[in-house]
């Protein structure tokens, strides 16, 4: 796959780009069972939750492809315990106009070699299946699937399968 890294530009997000975020975001809301998401998220709910995400000491990155975000990842606390601290749960949305050209991979193998350099342990992503895009993308940055929750969402009228993928940093 050919990169134009001229055009192109990895970096931390900031509360300015909640708009973009929201739009890329909004659209797999609106439009699939990835989301587990009801109602589309506006700027200002996504600018605060990029700025709890930096606040709390997880990365959130964003791929610029010639000025404009095509795509984006963070990592999140994967639950409350103290003992879980080091376990982060990985999230990566591609712009629905920039997808097959390899910026989810991109900006989520960068995502991953940040969290193994700054002291996490383990990184899970949740995927809402079937889903087999998200799947195979997982598996080829390593992910193994560790469990398979049945209907434990509901969505568009159906009852929606989850799964969960893991991999060690």
């Amino acid at each position: 796959m050919y990169y134009d890294w001229e055009m192109m530009l990895m970096r931390t997000a900031t509360p300015n780009d909640a708009a973009a975020i929201a739009e890329i975001y909004n659209h797999y809301v609106l439009t699939s069972f990835i989301s587990f998401e009801l109602e589309p998220v506006g700027p200002a709910e996504m600018s605060g939750r990029i700025s709890a995400v930096l606040e709390a000491g997880f990365p959130w990155l964003v791929l610029e492809n010639e000025g404009r975000v095509a795509g984006y990842a963070y990592a999140s606390k994967w639950r409350s315990r103290p003992a879980y601290l080091h376990t982060v749960e990985t999230t990566v949305y591609v712009s629905k106009d920039q997808r097959g050209q390899g910026y989810g991979r991109t900006v989520y193998t960068r995502l991953l070699a940040d969290l193994g350099t700054g002291g996490f342990h383990t990184a899970i992503g949740v995927i809402a299946l079937p889903n087999e895009v998200s799947v195979r993308l997982h598996e080829s940055l390593g992910f193994k699937k560790t469990a398979h929750f049945q209907e434990v969402g509901y969505k568009f009228g159906k009852w929606i399968d989850s799964g969960f993928w893991q991999i060690m940093l």
